[in-house]
């Protein structure tokens, strides 16, 4: 049978401890003295009435049952005919949400409890961020404690429908991995799985989106359609809880072809043995592999794969092992074992996603400890993206992180480390910040990848050459001012067209100008770019950088791209400089976008052929600040082509500089 790994989350009092003490109880697998124990404890110190408190099962701190809540995170391990289970109770309290995070870092799949009194609240939404980010694709909302509004169909669907509404940001948040690499995972053998030894089935390459949630009423504390179904629920069609548990489909399983073991200890017991033991985060390993160790880059072959039991001839993640190599290399408690040609990246700057779990908040400058699957550094959080308004998903300024706060950071290490990103391998992608003085947990990270070239430090060999022209001496030659023009849009909404009817009315004009169009950069200087979120970003910064120096040169620059993420435009504003940089909005319906569209790109992204899509499959942020607006369905070429040059003559950028 496979394991199946689980969690229950959401807010405070919403029966997270009840649930799993009523599936145990209804599956006939709480012992009879345990029973008799409960009962006794219920008699002091429960809430259940009557009744046998079944939350107790799993709290048993003393502060958890004087105070009827859950703090740390208790599991159980259970197992019907069908499937086996590892289950996490997780507390719901704001104040602990470190120890959610903590059990959910190992999950499959999330329960996520709301009470159907309650409907979805800020703790609900903050899990579910949180389970999101952590991998967690499989999610069943179980709307609990339905007896107590009248077991109400209505109110049923009501929270189905809140939920619903908000898990669509989550799932827009989502980046995927490579679909080549996901299905390279996909397709590994059972056989070949079974034989490296794999201890579960947490998949390595999640899919890039949050599935459709399971919806299922309950009433943990009465039993009802937990484990068997219920009169009081005979208009719910759908399975009981543990029905959707044992049968729910997890993505198959561990990464069996990127080799990584984090050292963790060289074993030397006399002269004769050398070996380096850790436990195997991805990949498989047969004696003759060849490996190579980071951060030296030396190779050597596998001589022996020696366990307590003896050597073995495959061995895959989740195993515990001891290799011996062929040559005599310096490897260190720390160091890296990979399958050369398939090596993680590395970097001293991190993009990352963090969880903050401390009182003490964050600042950009902080400084902490970072303690990866094989290291630790010195860091600094070098720069806060934003952080995540849970209530709507929005990407918000901020200029630290608070107590439970989700952001994006950019981290920079003293050292260079080797990771993958979080989404394609958890062991290697994760990370813990630690305060240095009290050498507390502060924050849990999951690395997005390399900090794009918008945040690298640069080398501080190189100084900016000026030069001998002076900005007014370039005006009065071009009778300009420079300038950065960005045309936003969704694809097909007139941004090219626009850009090359600018570029042609300013020559006439006499003016000199650059157009940087967004297909004619990936043709050349982002030819190397795919479409992820991060290589939009990029694509954006290199065409910012670029028009720099055009403005540099006292020229005006024309770009028309997509440019989908208002934070990167702003950041693009930044590079470029407020008092040069003007966006205008092509405000296309995209219903028109459709229909023009010249290569069939909606079409393609309907059918999930082109995934992440602006509009489509991805998020297009609309400019709420942008100079002009312009629709090209509502207003003609030359029509939005003499708004411009009339606005652009507003901000002066049309004429030389003012005679004295």
């Amino acid at each position: 049978m496979d394991l199946l790994r689980l969690l229950t989350c959401g807010s405070v009092d919403d029966g997270k401890s009840t649930l799993i003490g009523r599936l145990l109880a209804d599956s006939q697998l709480i012992h009879t003295d345990v029973l008799a124990s409960l009962e006794a404890d219920s008699a002091v110190h429960g809430s259940a009435g009557d009744q046998v408190d079944l939350a107790l099962l799993t709290d048993g701190l003393r502060a958890e049952r004087e105070q009827g809540i859950t703090i740390d995170v208790a599991y159980r391990y259970f197992s019907t005919a069908k499937r086996k289970f590892i289950i996490a109770d997780t507390p719901g309290h704001p104040q602990y949400t470190r120890n959610m995070a903590t059990g959910a870092s190992t999950c499959d799949l999330a329960v996520i409890l709301i009470d159907a009194r309650q409907g979805v609240l800020a703790q609900t939404k903050r899990h579910s961020h949180i389970a999101s980010l952590l991998g967690i694709r499989q999610v069943v909302v179980a709307v609990n404690k339905m007896d107590l509004v009248g077991w109400s169909r209505e109110r049923f669907a009501e929270i189905c429908e809140s939920y619903r509404s908000f898990a669509k940001a989550l799932d827009s948040e989502a980046e995927p991995t490579g679909e080549a690499v996901a299905r390279a995972a996909r397709e590994r053998s059972e056989q070949e799985r079974e034989a490296t030894g794999a201890t579960t089935r947490r998949f390595a390459y999640p899919s890039g989106s949050v599935r459709e949630p399971c919806f299922i009423p309950i009433s943990a504390l009465l039993g009802d359609n937990v484990v068997e179904p219920d009169d009081h629920l005979g208009w719910f069609d759908g399975p009981t809880l543990l029905e959707h548990l044992e049968t729910v489909e997890i993505d198959a399983g561990v990464d069996t072809g990127h080799f990584r073991m984090p050292v963790q200890l060289v074993a030397r017991p006399d002269a004769s043995f050398r070996g380096y033991a850790g436990t195997i985060a991805s990949g498989t390993l047969r004696p003759g592999d060849e490996v190579v160790a980071l951060p030296s880059g030396l190779s050597s072959s596998v001589e022996r794969i020696a366990t307590f039991d003896g050597d073995l001839d495959i061995v895959g993640p989740g195993r515990a092992v001891t290799v011996t190599l062929a040559d005599e290399i310096d490897i260190s408690r720390g160091d890296l074992l990979v399958a050369p040609g398939g090596e993680p990246q590395r970097a001293h700057d991190l993009d990352a996603m963090v969880v903050w779990m401390a009182e003490a908040g964050a600042e950009p400058g902080s400084s902490y400890l970072l303690q990866t699957a094989n290291a630790v550094s010195n860091c600094t959080v070098r720069s806060i993206r934003h952080r995540i308004d849970i209530n709507t998903g929005a990407q918000e300024p901020a200029p630290g992180l608070g107590l439970n706060d989700i952001g994006h950071c950019v981290i920079t290490s003293d050292r260079e480390l080797a990771f993958d990103p979080y989404s394609a391998n958890r062991a290697t992608g994760s990370f813990v910040l630690v305060d240095r003085l009290t050498n507390a947990t502060v924050a849990a990270g999951m690395v997005m990848g390399a900090a794009s070239a918008w945040d690298r430090t640069p080398d501080a060999a190189l100084v900016r050459q000026r030069s001998e022209i002076s900005d007014g001496e370039r005006a009065i030659r071009f009778g300009q001012q420079p300038c950065t023009i960005l045309l936003t849009g969704l694809t097909a909404a007139g941004k090219s067209t626009l850009a090359t009817a600018l570029e042609r009315e300013l020559f006439d004009r006499g003016k000199v100008s650059i157009r940087l169009d967004g297909e004619n950069v990936r043709m050349g200087i982002s030819r190397d770019l795919g479409f992820s979120i991060q290589e939009r970003s990029e694509n954006l910064r290199r065409v910012s950088e670029v028009a720099r120096l055009v403005n540099g040169q006292g020229l005006i620059a024309i770009a028309a791209l997509v440019a989908p993420d208002g934070v990167v435009r702003q950041r693009a504003r930044d590079l470029v400089g407020a008092d040069r940089y003007v966006e205008v909005f092509v405000d296309t319906p995209i219903e028109v976008c459709r229909e023009r569209d010249p290569h069939g790109l909606y079409a393609m992204a309907d059918q999930g052929e082109i995934p992440r899509f602006p509009g489509v499959s991805a998020r297009y942020d609309r400019p709420t600040d942008a100079d002009l607006r312009v629709d090209t369905s509502a207003q003609s070429v030359d029509e939005c082509v003499e708004a411009i040059l009339r606005m652009l003559t507003e901000f002066g950028f049309l004429r030389g500089p003012s005679t004295p």
